[in-house]
């Protein structure tokens, strides 16, 4: 014990090298949170999938600087990722789920029109739009796009004609 103690430190005043090995320790630990969480997690960026990436990041980083107990902060980052995946599993059994959690796509030109409401409720501009319709489609009108949505990442789709 008496070694895991000089090599990981107590409390918040840890050398350079108890800090260093914290860091390492809790970037192994980081990849097996991920792991269990899933890699769509990490990939797809939904709101819902940021919240527990911003969260692990906080709490983790609270065991390399010592500021909470090491074993404590991992077992609430385990807790957490699990109850994430476990939201995950109800998401893919009900939409319901899914809308609340993750939203919903949302419908910003279609049937030869632009939907400015809905552009209003993504805080986003004609110009915007047509920006994305360019970067995206490669064009530069919507003659020849049959549909564009703002998709529950907060990523554009364009659908061509």
């Amino acid at each position: 014990m008496e070694t895991i103690i000089k090599i990981f430190g107590e409390g918040k005043d840890l050398t350079l090298l108890q800090m260093s090995a914290r860091a390492l320790v809790v970037y192994f630990i980081a990849l097996v949170l991920i792991h269990i969480s899933g890699k769509r997690t990490f990939g797809k960026k939904s709101a819902f999938d940021t919240t527990i990436t911003i969260i692990l990041g906080a709490i983790l980083s609270r065991a390399v600087a010592g500021a909470s107990p090491f074993l404590a902060t991992v077992a609430a980052c385990l807790l957490l990722v699990l109850i994430h995946r476990l939201l995950e599993w109800l998401i893919l059994g009900s939409k319901g789920f899914s809308k609340v959690l993750k939203g919903e796509k949302i419908l910003l030109y279609g049937d030869g029109s632009i939907k400015r409401q809905n552009l209003r409720k993504c805080l986003m501009t004609e110009d915007d739009l047509m920006s994305d319709v360019r970067l995206k489609a490669n064009e530069g009108t919507l003659e020849n796009i049959k549909e564009v949505y703002m998709e529950n990442t907060g990523e554009l789709s364009v659908v061509k004609k």
